[in-house]
C-alpha cells in the first residue's frame, strides 16, 4: 500500500531546484506576513537612503554653490579646495587602520577556526565579540590618555632609524597625537567586526575540501591555502570593506585622538596632519552658524559619497570573486 505523505514542494525530493523550483503558496498566512515584511523593510531601507541624501543635498546646496568670498569672509575658503584635505585624512587614517587590522584579523580568525582547540576557540570568540560593543568614546580616551603617550619612543625610534622613508620623516610629534596613533585606536575598533565575519566566513569552508586536502598529504598550512582561503576570499573582501566603512563614518574617537588641521601630507609622526570629515563636523558643529553650518553638512554630503562609492566597489569586488570561488 502506497502512503500519501504531504511534503512541502520546495522541500521534496525530486523536485527541481534553481528558478524553476515552485515557489511557496503566497495564500498561506505566514507566507504572506514574511514577504511583507521583507519587502517593506527593504523599501523602507531605500527610503531612509534617499532622505538621507536628499537632507544632505539640501542643507549643503547653500555651501556648495554659494559665491567664494562670502565663504572666504566667515572664515571658509571655496568648499571644494577646503573639503579636500579632510577627504584626504578621511582616507588616509582609514587606510593605515586597515593595513594594521586586516592581517591580524585574518590571524586571530584562522587562530579561532582552526588551530585553537575548542576550549580555548569559544572564550577566544567571545572576547573578540565583545570588543566591537565597546563604545567609541572610551577607545577615544585610551588612545589620547594611555597609546598616545606610550608610543612616543616608538615614534622617536622609528624617526630617527627609518626617517629616510617619507612616512616617517619630518619632526615628531611631542605628544603622539597623530594620525598613526587615531589609525591604531580606528585599527583596534575594526578588529573586531573583521575577525568575527573572516572567522564565520573560515567556518563554513567544505569539510570535504579541506579532509581531501589533508589526505594528499597537505599541511595544514597548505590546506587553508589550497580550501578555505579560495572559498573564504569574497567573504573576507566584504569583511574588510566592512570595516573601512567603519573607520571612514567614525567620530568621536578620532576627534579626541588626533589633533588635525587643514592640510594634505603623508607624514604620520608629525603634529601637522590631516583631520577626517567626521572629526571636523563634531569639532565645529556646535558653534557653526549660516553658510559655516551649510558647508559642514555638505562635507557630511561628500562622506556620504565616499562611504557609497566604498560599499558599491566592494560589492562589485565580492560578486566577481565569488564567481571564482568555491562557493558555488
Amino acid at each position: 500500500m502506497t502512503e500519501k505523505l504531504d511534503r512541502d514542494p520546495v522541500t521534496a525530493p525530486g523536485q527541481p531546484e534553481g528558478p524553476d523550483a515552485p515557489r511557496p503558496d503566497p495564500r498561506r498566512p505566514g507566507e504572506a506576513v514574511f514577504r511583507g515584511f521583507a519587502v517593506g523593510a527593504g523599501i523602507l531601507i531605500l527610503l531612509i537612503l534617499a532622505a538621507v541624501a536628499a537632507f544632505l543635498l539640501i542643507q549643503g546646496a547653500p555651501a556648495l554653490f554659494a559665491d567664494p568670498a562670502k565663504l572666504i569672509s566667515q572664515g571658509y575658503g571655496e568648499f571644494l579646495p577646503w573639503v579636500l584635505p579632510y577627504a584626504f585624512g578621511t582616507i588616509w587614517s582609514a587606510v593605515l587602520a586597515l593595513l594594521m587590522a586586516v592581517p591580524v584579523s585574518i590571524g586571530i580568525a584562522l587562530f579561532i577556526s582552526h588551530y585553537a582547540p575548542r576550549r580555548l576557540a569559544q572564550p577566544l570568540g567571545y572576547v573578540i565579540d565583545l570588543l566591537a560593543a565597546v563604545p567609541s568614546v572610551v577607545f577615544g580616551l585610551w588612545g589620547s590618555m594611555v597609546l598616545a603617550t606610550a608610543v612616543q619612543s616608538l615614534y622617536a625610534w622609528l624617526n630617527a632609524h627609518l626617517g629616510f622613508i617619507p612616512l616617517f620623516s619630518g619632526q615628531v610629534s611631542g605628544t603622539g597625537r597623530t594620525i598613526l596613533t587615531a589609525a591604531m585606536v580606528l585599527a583596534t575598533m575594526v578588529l573586531p567586526i573583521i575577525t568575527s565575519l573572516c572567522r564565520e566566513v573560515f567556518l563554513q569552508a567544505p569539510k570535504l575540501h579541506e579532509e581531501a586536502a589533508l589526505a594528499l598529504g597537505a599541511t595544514r598550512w597548505e590546506m587553508i591555502k589550497m580550501a578555505v582561503f579560495p572559498f573564504a576570499r569574497p567573504g573576507i573582501i566584504a569583511a574588510v570593506m566592512l570595516g573601512l566603512g567603519r573607520a571612514l563614518g567614525e567620530t568621536m574617537a578620532v576627534s579626541m585622538v588626533l589633533s588635525g588641521g587643514r592640510n594634505i601630507t603623508f607624514q604620520v609622526l608629525t603634529s601637522e596632519n590631516p583631520n577626517s570629515i567626521a572629526a571636523q563636523i563634531a569639532q565645529n558643529f556646535a558653534e557653526a552658524y549660516g553658510l559655516k553650518n551649510n558647508q559642514l553638512i555638505a562635507a557630511g554630503l561628500v562622506l556620504f559619497l565616499i562611504t557609497l562609492v566604498v560599499n558599491m566597489i566592494a560589492r562589485w569586488i565580492v560578486a566577481r570573486r565569488a564567481e571564482y570561488s568555491g562557493a558555488n
